[in-house]
Formats: C-alpha cells, structure tokens, sequence
C-alpha cells in the first residue's frame, strides 16, 4: 500500500506510526464511540491500513514505532491471524465496525480501552505485556481461549455481551438465538502472568475461566454478572496465585469455581449471588486459604462445599440458603465465634440429610478455640439427629440416655435424677418403715441407706435384703430398682462415650 492510496486521515495515522506518535482525531465534547458508526471520512481508517503498518509500515532508525490512535472509526475487519506484531497496538475510544480476528498472534501489548467492538476473536493470542479492554462496549463473544499474556489482563468497567431484552428484540425467532447462549468472555485455559482485573465489570451471560492459571489475583469488585438461570460465571480448576477478590459481586446466575485452588482470599463480602431453583455457588473440591461471606446477602439457591478444604471461614448463619451441601467439608478457623444454637441449624439444611461429618468438623472447630462447651452441644445434637434415623426400639433407648444423662454430655443431670429419687425414697420409707423379714436378725432399719441399696445395684448395705415393703410401696421399691439399673447403665455408657472421644 501506497502513502498516495490513504485519505487524509489515514495519512496521519500513517505518518504518526514511525515516530510511535499519538493521532487523536476526537473533537471538543465527544458523543463517544458508541455513536461511531456515524463518523464521516475525517475519522475512519481502514483495517487493512492498520494491518499494513503493524505487519511492515515504515520504521525510522532512532525512533521506536507504535500505533496510537484514539477517536477513530475502523471499517472492514482488523485481520491479525498468526501475525508477529513487533508494535505495540493501542486503539482507544474507537469503533470497530467488524470482530478484530487476532487468532494466534503474537503482540508486543494490545490495549483496546474505552472502545466499542461487536466481538472479539483472540484464541491462542500472545501477548508480551499488558492486554487491556478497560471500558469497552462489546456486544459479541470476546473469545481468548489458551491465550498467554506475561502482564496483566485489564477489563475493568467494561460491558460485554447485549442484556437480554436486547438480543430478544435483536432475534426474535427463539431458533436464531442460539448466539446468545455462547459464553460472552472466554478464558478458558488462558495464562494471565499477573492479575485479572474486572472491577466493575458488566457481563449479559456466562464469563468463562475454566482450566486459567492467573499469577495474582482475579479482582472481580462490583462486578455484575447476568445469566439468570445459567451459569454466570464458570470457573472450574482455575489456579489463583493468591486472591479471588467479589467484593460486592452481583451475580444473577450460578457461580462454579470447582476443584480451583485459591491460596490466600476467596472474597465475598457484601456479595449478592442468586440462582432461584439451582445452585448459587458450586465451590465443591476447592482449596481455599479463607472465605469471606461477612455481610453478605442472603444468598437464594443451593451452596455446594462439599469435600473443600478451607483454613479460615467467616459467615454469619443469615447468608446461608435453605439448603447446603458440606458433606466433606473441611476448616480449621470458624468465624465469627457464636454460640452451638446460632450455628446448628446450617448442619440440617443438609440436602442429603444427616451427615455425621458435618456435625464432627464443627464441634473440632469449638475445640480448637478452646470453647469445649459448644463443643459437646454439637456433639449432643449430633447424637439426637443420628437417633431420628434408627429403629423405633432403638430411638426409645436413645430417648432414655438423653433424658437422663444427655448421652453422657450432661452428667449432673443423673446426679439430679439421683437425687430426686433419692429423697422421694427416703421420704416415703420413712413414713412407713417395711416390715423386717426376720425380726430377730435384721439390724435397725434407715429410709435412706434403704433407698441407696433400691437404687445402686453395685452397692449393698444389707437394708434390701432385710426388709420387704408391702402394697403400694412395694411397687415403689420396683420403680426404684429398674430406675437404678436405668441410669447406671446410662451412665456407664455415657462415660464409655466421653473416653472413646478422648
């Protein structure tokens, strides 16, 4: 191409790239990219110009050649494919009339802010810096599948895919809209060398991070993720250096970060997640340094954790769903510290019902804070849900242990029994003394150590076997005995319970 070939503008652009100088063609107040398909000659330039500098344009010695241009109209298709761009390529504020095809190349830095796009195809794309569409309007697929980028990836404030009253109205056949299920930014298996920055991200259907690996973090703060009823945000073994940032993420659609690995923050304070009638978060088989939930909203469809390791949880009970899956799961550090009662109800919104698990991680949890009371709460409410799955038989002897001796975890509530038994015994035999069996032989009689030999089967101070009380306390006498075998058993049983847990 020929300098002689190119309109005014373009000769500018053209001109401007050898000495890596800047064309800004924007004007006073500026009605923005989105009106750009309006732009006259003076602001439109051709793909194919762009094309030819970036692949061989003019290059002077001395100077270092780039391509900057800001306020432009791009007519025709910007075609890269498998291109070794040795440029850096900055195009803000610009509009593109057709998808940038960028399959495969490989660029110094590409940076597309505040520009409008009707897609973006970039699979496989290398990028030795920094990839930045910070601010962009792209209504059509942004595709960057495998790519490699050493920098950081910059999406902040940008809006990516069409809200779905506008693709209904775009197609309103139901057999042409198979395009809006196509996921509206695809990173799957991409290598970002730093961070991901999306805060205030926008994005009408599924952001897409399957298999990424991310040196730093993925800072996904105010962002707003739109996929009701689908999956909103996919991001299965995604490999995290160190946080996972959704501070007040908004998420209208199922958020998946299965089997990811998130070494320091998964970062959900103040977050909204909704999915009616499915799962709202999906992080089974994680490992997570800390999850932070304070003050998030309550969150509307299932959470599945099962089988995740976590160091640090921080959720109030209110954030929970109406039902949970944690089977499996695992932590060290429960926070805040509230009481067993506060928490307990989490463990029976259980999908698959009483898991014995649950019941053992948080009660460990109350031991490693030293809090040995809460502990045996969750243990004791362990036992009355595991009772509620037995035999009716094998429930009414569960009901006895927990009445008398709270299955081993209340043992002053035998002493009690004891006692009552005790003094009712002692009080009735007092008033009527039973007849001695043989009067010349049994010693003097006492209501109280007469009650103790009724009620300690272990224990023998001669007064049952030498007395025999008649009518109704008789019948008192028998309920004395079977209440001692009772809680003697009880008892014995309870203890053998607390030294197994030693």
């Amino acid at each position: 191409m020929e300098i002689t070939d190119l309109t005014p503008a373009e000769r500018r652009v053209w001109q401007a790239f050898s000495l890596g100088q800047g064309v800004d063609f924007r004007e006073g107040a500026d009605e923005g990219p989105e009106a750009g398909a309006s732009w006259g000659p003076e602001r439109t330039i051709r793909a194919t110009v762009i094309r030819t500098l970036l692949v061989g344009g003019p290059v002077r010695d001395g100077e270092i050649a780039g391509l900057k241009l800001t306020g432009a109209r791009i007519t025709g298709r910007l075609d890269l494919a498998y291109g070794a761009i040795d440029h850096p390529v900055r195009l803000r504020s610009c509009h593109f009339e057709q998808p940038p095809q960028l399959y495969g190349a490989m660029i110094r830095a590409l940076v597309l802010s505040d520009s409008v796009l009707p897609g973006l195809s970039a699979a496989t794309l290398r990028v030795d810096g920094v990839l930045r569409i910070t601010g962009c309007r792209i209504t059509g697929p942004v595709r960057l599948q495998g790519a490699k980028v050493t920098g950081a990836f910059f999406l902040d404030r940008a809006e990516l895919g069409r809200p779905a009253a506008a693709r209904d109205v775009a197609t309103p056949n139901p057999a042409h809209n198979e395009a809006a299920e196509e996921p509206v930014l695809q990173l799957n298996h991409a290598e970002i060398g730093t961070d991901v920055w999306a805060v205030g991200l926008v994005a009408h259907g599924q952001f897409r991070l399957d298999g990424a690996t991310v040196g730093g973090q993925v800072n996904l703060e105010d962002a707003a993720l739109h996929a009701p009823g689908q999956v909103a945000l996919q991001a299965e073994t995604v490999s995290i250096g160190t946080d996972l940032n959704g501070l007040r993420l908004h998420s209208h659609g199922q958020v998946v970060l299965s089997g990811s690995r998130i070494p320091r923050h998964l970062n959900l304070d103040h977050a909204r997640l909704s999915n009616p009638g499915g799962e709202a978060l999906s992080a089974d088989s994680c490992v997570v340094g800390e999850l932070w939930l304070r003050e998030a909203a309550p969150m509307v469809g299932t959470v599945d954790l099962r089988r995740s390791q976590l160091d640090f949880l921080h959720v109030l009970p209110d954030a929970w769903p109406a039902q949970v899956r944690i089977d499996g799961l695992s932590y060290r550090t429960l926070a805040p510290h509230l009481s067993a009662e506060q928490r307990l109800p989490l463990l029976e919104r259980e999908a698959a019902g009483y898991l014995p698990h649950a019941y053992e991680q948080l009660a460990t949890a109350y031991r490693g804070v030293g809090d040995d009371a809460a502990a045996r709460a969750v243990q004791l409410a362990k036992l009355r849900r595991h009772r509620s799955t037995l035999t009716w038989y094998t429930r009414l002897w569960g009901h006895l242990q927990d009445v008398t001796v709270g299955y081993g975890f209340r043992p002053l509530r035998a002493a009690g029994w004891l006692l009552l038994l005790l003094l009712s015994g002692t009080a009735a035999f007092a008033f009527d003394h039973p007849r001695p069996l043989k009067p010349d032989e049994a010693p003097d009689f006492h209501a109280l150590v007469y009650t103790i030999d009724l009620l300690l089967p272990i224990v023998s101070f001669g007064q049952e076997g030498a007395f025999s009380p008649r009518g109704w306390y008789q019948w008192l006498a028998y309920l004395l005995i079977v209440a001692g075998w009772i809680l003697t058993t009880t008892i014995a049983a309870g203890i053998s319970r607390a030294l197994n847990r030693q």
